[in-house]
């Protein structure tokens, strides 16, 4: 059997595929069941988080395993296979480890180095756990990818590289400002009461918002963050009670009231459909300045509307080719004089003593304030001079002042950190509403800056990658090892029973002393190689020496994976007994082959 992930993510599809691929917590369970139901596959996990859907499996077969992970995804999806498949990835063995290990560290996150994925790994083996789809290889891999991404986090500075999905979010609504500054005194309002939306409230708590208002569909869920909000940043020494945080919480049909009020809105719910459509939006911007919300004209649009008139078109007997000149007014970001500058450059000297001609008969600029006859005159005089020179005026000159259309501040902040989105993107036409979702945090964490420490981060995942693939090529062999051992201890049980047979005087003490050595005898000869073979297994190549075990001592196949169900069982229980995690042990030893409880898990 071979690890093999199936998926995609932020970084192979677009958020729109993203949006309609989205699994709710009801198909997760369906796709895990069906997974292991399905043929190649004997084990199954899916990690679902707001930009990546991967469905892990322990296959048989690859071709085949990929075939029916892909059908999978897209039937319970609801996105069609053919539409789906140019979206997504596949990694098989050691490249599917790599890969894994990298997501666990925050190098394939959204915001490289960013800590949530950590949780949402747990909840994805603990769901697996629950349904028992993890085995043996996913239960080693879910628990040693926590333990990689721990190591990431406190041996390197990888936290500096990035931050969680929330901060960048806040970041961009902030458009460059201090977030804590710029959120310092606000009314903030949290839709959603998950483990998202609960990051989201704890990270606006401590920048210092006013107020706090929590909503969600379930009220005494609600209800259960704000208190514990209002515990942990309610109260602040003496010295720090400005940052006192008022937090409370609401239901969902309060939430076009609280609109009303709240200067940052941040929405991360598990609902299919829009949470906040444009029309409340508007109805909200409307509530909070008494003025109809309207929306943003297309900026092209808004700077010619501001734009002072020209003369364009008016001038009877200019020899400009008034037809053009308006088609680069009309394509130019400024106001254009026929008897500017501008007008002139590139005109060779005839056609400029022409111009010069028209200028001096009196022709006047309407826009108030802008230049004279007289004053164009002496301009077109010295342009005449050097156009003698030159053949024609040269064409650098120093362009007009663009006309600025002032726009509003935004009075309303959003961040919509859900999959599928909760609030309506067409919002981000309102004038005073900004909006920020992962289609756009993606196009801003494309550039964003990778820290030094992604290297390191880098050689630590390589590093634990060669030593989970040897502790699997090691784990492969102990079935064998153990059956081998079973073996010898039958033969030995036999050979005792015969000797008491032909000898039935044998005392108590003689029998035990006589048993106790032919066990030793046993145990030396099979100490060295079962040691070597175990070194050798854990080697690249190794999975062959548990063949050779086989064949050299005639074990029996159904006698190896008896050894192997049992093993999986008691990993079982001990997961059940554990909560499915155990992080008693730091190191990973590839040369302990007892028990999945004695052998450690990260």
């Amino acid at each position: 059997m071979s690890l093999l992930v199936v998926g995609l993510s932020h970084r192979s599809a677009p958020v729109s595929v993203l949006e309609r691929a989205a699994l709710s917590a009801d198909a997760q369970i369906k796709l895990l069941q069906d997974t292991v139901a399905a043929e190649p596959a004997a084990e199954a996990a899916v990690l679902a988080t707001c930009n990546r859907i991967e469905l892990y499996a322990d296959v048989d077969k690859f071709h085949a395993g990929v075939a029916e992970l892909s059908t999978l995804l897209a039937q319970h999806s609801g996105v069609g296979l053919d539409e789906l498949t140019p979206y997504l990835y596949v990694h098989y063995e050691d490249r599917a480890v790599h890969h894994f290990f990298s997501v666990a560290c925050g190098l394939d996150s959204m915001v490289v180095g960013e800590g949530q994925i950590l949780g949402q790994i747990k909840d994805a083996l603990a769901t697996a756990q629950e349904l028992h789809t993890a085995g043996r290889l996913l239960n080693d891999l879910f628990q040693q990818a926590l333990r990689v991404g721990k190591r990431a986090h406190s041996e390197t500075g990888i936290d500096r590289a990035g931050q969680s999905l929330v901060t960048f979010g806040l970041e961009q609504l902030s458009s460059g400002a201090p977030v804590d500054a710029w959120l310092k005194g606000k009314r903030a309002l949290v839709i959603g009461a998950g483990s998202m939306s609960s990051l989201a409230a704890a990270t606006l708590a401590r920048a210092g918002v006013a107020e706090l208002v929590v909503a969600n569909r379930t009220f005494d869920r609600a209800e259960r963050l704000a208190a514990l909000l209002a515990e942990q940043y309610g109260q602040r020494p003496a010295d720090q009670d400005d940052l006192d945080v008022l937090a409370r919480a609401v239901p969902m049909e309060s939430v076009p009231d609280e609109l009303t009020r709240a200067d940052v809105v941040v929405s991360c719910t598990g609902a299919t459909g829009l949470v906040l459509t444009a029309d409340l939006v508007a109805e909200a911007v409307e509530g909070r300045t008494g003025a109809p919300a309207v929306e943003r004209a297309a900026d092209s649009d808004s700077v010619r509307s501001g734009l002072p008139p020209t003369s364009v078109g008016s001038e009877d007997g200019c020899p400009l080719d008034l037809s053009a000149v308006q088609g680069a007014a009309v394509q130019g970001s400024t106001g254009f004089s026929v008897m500017g500058e501008a007008a002139v450059a590139g005109m060779d000297a005839a056609t400029l003593e022409q111009h010069a001609a028209w200028v001096d008969n009196g022709t006047v600029d309407r826009r108030e304030g802008r230049r004279t006859p007289e004053i164009d005159t002496v301009a077109v005089a010295a342009l005449a001079a050097a156009a003698a020179t030159l053949g024609r005026v040269p064409e650098r000159r120093r362009p007009e002042p663009v006309a600025e259309v002032p726009r509003p501040l935004p009075v309303l902040s959003l961040l919509d950190l859900a999959m599928p989105r909760d609030i309506d993107a067409a919002v981000h036409r309102l004038l005073g509403v900004r909006l920020v979702d992962i289609e756009s945090l993606a196009e801003a964490s494309a550039d964003a800056p990778m820290a030094a420490d992604v290297d390191q981060v880098r050689r630590i995942v390589s590093d634990e990658v060669a030593a989970f693939d040897a502790a699997q090529r090691a784990a492969h062999i102990t079935p064998t090892v153990v059956a081998l051992r079973a073996m010898a201890a039958d033969v030995v049980a036999s050979e005792i029973a015969r000797l008491d047979g032909r000898l039935p005087g044998l005392d108590d003490k003689q029998r035990g002393e006589i048993t106790q050595t032919v066990r030793r005898v046993v145990d030396k000869l099979l100490h060295a190689p079962t040691v070597r073979v175990k070194q050798l297994a854990a080697e690249p190549g190794g999975a062959g020496y548990a063949d050779a075990l086989r064949t050299l001592f005639d074990l029996e196949p159904e006698t190896v994976a008896a050894v192997s169900r049992a093993d999986d069982d008691s990993r079982d229980h001990s997961s059940a007994a554990l909560g499915g995690l155990d992080f008693g042990r730091e190191n990973f030893d590839s040369n302990n082959f007892e028990s999945a409880e004695n052998r450690g898990r990260a």
